[in-house]
């Protein structure tokens, strides 16, 4: 009889609660679709983030749309989209699928790969959905088809860097250490996509013309294994610097065979997901010391960039075990927020009333002041986090991801290895 009654009691307790939480949220959810490459860092990262931002405002009581409170949702699916061989074709059909079968009200977060990022721009068109892309996707080619076909693609918003961006953060650190260790000679190394191919040959054109030789430019497909014998190449050719450009997870393997080898260039990945994450050190045995990588936003590594910043940060860490791990994680966080500020100053779901709202955003978040260029929907990027969204470069030192640049957040300084000096 006593275990009866617990019975009853648990029941009508659980039963009161689901009732108090339907009351707290008396109105229609707001749907968050995320299409995102679920495997792959910049999917997983991404959607850890969104879900991160979502479950705060829900605690904090929602989105105030015209003096309603609804909640978020968060509907993901996994694009594949970042997997070797998959066709751009599967991504826009699970994107379909998101806004058709889920209902989604908006879509953040991918598609991650920039192919598949660019051919859903007219399906998000057809379909007036507005998406604020958070992870992967660094062509400059996605903000650029915003400005010139502004009333076709007024739906699309990116809220992270890009890889011109990059390449100008790039440069900054190649001068720094060109003028206090002398390194001249750079060697360029990419993934076979669109990003990685297109940022390879642009940093080729811009390092010569700032007095850097670039001794050499490998292409590797997605999923190679072995980068021993390019490795070779960089030690022949007298290469100081290796610029690095890939997503793919086996790049862990090129920094432990650049380390077992002892090759007397610095590996500075420009996208480098392997380094992003706080995993990188045990799986390389340690071997990963040295390496550079950007993380593309403050956050995604420890600083003090803004009040915001730690607080994201430890929030992250607590919620999922593991730090934030590279790009993806405080831009697409950001990207809840950012959204629903537009949503509650719009006053409507209305697409076209939250896209005047989104490009009339000026707010602070992880990385810094957040606005978006009115014309082409790119995020605005700067130097020091009162002007702009800032950039984040790391170096493992010691076992620890230390941001180094911009001078404005960092927390240390480039090293070299013993065998480079």
């Amino acid at each position: 009889m006593k275990s009866y009654r617990l019975r009853v009691c648990l029941s009508l307790f659980v039963f009161m609660a689901l009732l108090s939480g339907a009351h707290a949220f008396a109105e229609k959810p707001i749907i968050i679709g995320a299409p995102l490459s679920t495997a792959y860092l910049y999917g997983w990262d991404a959607e850890r983030g969104i879900k991160l931002a979502v479950d705060e405002i829900n605690a904090a009581g929602g989105v105030n749309v015209n003096d309603k409170k609804r909640p978020f949702k968060v509907e993901v699916i996994d694009t594949r989209d970042l997997e070797p061989g998959v066709p751009v074709s599967e991504a826009l059909m699970a994107l379909e699928r998101l806004i058709l079968s889920k209902k989604a009200d908006f879509i953040l977060g991918g598609p991650n790969r920039s192919e598949a990022a660019l051919a859903a721009m007219s399906l998000l068109s057809k379909h007036k959905k507005i998406s604020i892309v958070t992870s992967g996707v660094l062509t400059p080619k996605y903000h650029k088809m915003v400005a010139e076909k502004y009333e076709k693609f007024k739906y699309c918003f990116r809220i992270h860097g890009e890889a011109v961006n990059l390449i100008g953060e790039m440069i900054a650190n190649f001068a720094d250490l060109k003028e206090k260790h002398g390194l001249t000679k750079v060697f360029i190394m990419a993934q076979d996509v669109s990003h990685a191919r297109g940022a390879a040959k642009v940093m080729g054109k811009v390092a010569s013309s700032k007095g850097f030789e670039v001794t050499g430019t490998e292409i590797f497909p997605t999923g190679t294994t072995n980068f021993s014998m390019a490795l070779l190449k960089v030690k022949k050719t007298g290469s100081q610097i290796i610029n690095i450009w890939m997503d793919m997870p086996e790049s862990a393997i090129l920094l432990k065979q650049w380390y077992d080898l002892k090759i007397p260039a610095l590996p500075f990945g420009s996208t480098l997901a392997a380094a992003e994450q706080p995993g990188f050190w045990k799986a390389t045995e340690g071997k990963g010391q040295y390496t550079l990588c950007n993380v593309v936003n403050a956050g995604n590594a420890p600083s003090d960039a803004t009040e915001w910043t730690m607080k994201f940060y430890n929030a992250y860490a607590k919620k999922w075990g593991v730090e934030p791990e590279g790009l993806g994680s405080s831009s697409s966080y950001m990207a809840v927020y950012v959204l629903k500020d537009a949503i509650e100053r719009a006053g409507t779901l209305e697409s076209d009333k939250v896209v005047t709202a989104l490009e009339q955003t000026d707010m602070m978040g992880v990385y810094g002041r957040l606005r978006f260029d009115p014309k082409s929907h790119q995020v605005i990027a700067a130097q020091d986090p009162k002007d702009g969204a800032v950039g984040s470069i790391l170096q493992w030192q010691d076992g620890k991801r230390v941001v180094v640049y911009p001078k404005s957040i960092a927390k240390g300084s480039i090293q070299l290895p013993p065998w480079m000096k």
